[in-house]
């Protein structure tokens, strides 16, 4: 109890025995914490990262800039904000010329577009680029939000961000030229739709971003099975299948 509860004290310890049935008193469970090696005093220790994320995943929403380079050689930014708990990806904006008062923008937008979602939001996780400005984290701010900024090369504090813009290069990018910061956003418009309104998440049993529930079929029958069709979306790259109408 005390390794998985790092805030409890001898005695918080001592009182979740005792919802058990075990009377022990206070003293005793402090003589097993010590001879454990174990500080009977509670905040030991805090969380750690990991554990913060998983433990106010749906109070989080976390950013990060991806890059892309054109057949052209140009250089093409896109604002990338995802909310932890549901998996719900945002794309804030695409641009070849990211300054600090366009990021405020962007945010100003994701917050009307969050619409009363926001609410239930407490924590915004970015880096140290210097286009989070101190304008851009008002605007959260100013919606209840704490800013949280990651360490610097730690890419890991912001995991859930990475992952996504990982999955945009493997699954789309990687397999696409892009042309112009219109097609882009084109591009990058279709993929959002697939990615919310369809594609599994294994945080999520395998449920897209906004789907609630899985539809639950009999496997054994061979007659649903065949009523199974592709859908190509995202310039054919991508396949959704669907039961036919």
């Amino acid at each position: 109890m005390a390794r998985e509860n790092p805030t409890w004290g001898h005695r918080r310890i001592q009182g979740e025995l005792a919802r058990l049935g075990y009377t022990i008193v206070a003293s005793t469970v402090w003589e097993i914490l010590h001879a454990a090696g174990i500080d009977p005093a509670p905040r030991r220790a805090g969380p750690s990262w990991r554990q913060f994320l998983t433990a106010q995943a749906h109070a989080i929403i976390a950013c990060d800039f991806l890059v892309v380079e054109t057949v052209l050689l140009k250089r093409v930014y896109v604002l990338v904000f995802i909310e932890h708990g549901t998996r719900r990806l945002h794309l804030a904006g695409v641009t070849a010329h990211p300054t600090g008062a366009w990021a405020v923008q962007q945010a100003r937008n994701l917050a009307m577009d969050l619409g009363e979602r926001i609410a239930r939001l407490r924590f915004l996780i970015h880096d140290r680029d210097p286009l989070f400005t101190s304008a851009f984290r008002e605007v959260f701010n100013a919606e209840g939000l704490r800013a949280v900024t990651t360490l610097p090369w730690t890419p890991r504090m912001n995991a859930v961000c990475e992952r996504v813009i990982g999955t945009l290069r493997r699954e789309l990018l990687d397999r696409i030229l892009i042309l112009s910061e219109r097609h882009l956003a084109l591009v990058l418009h279709e993929y959002l739709i697939h990615y919310n309104g369809h594609r599994p998440h294994q945080s999520r049993h395998q449920r897209p971003p906004n789907t609630a529930t899985q539809p639950a079929r009999d496997v054994t029958d061979l007659n649903d099975l065949r009523s199974i069709r592709r859908k190509p979306v995202v310039a054919g790259m991508i396949s959704e299948y669907r039961h036919a109408a």
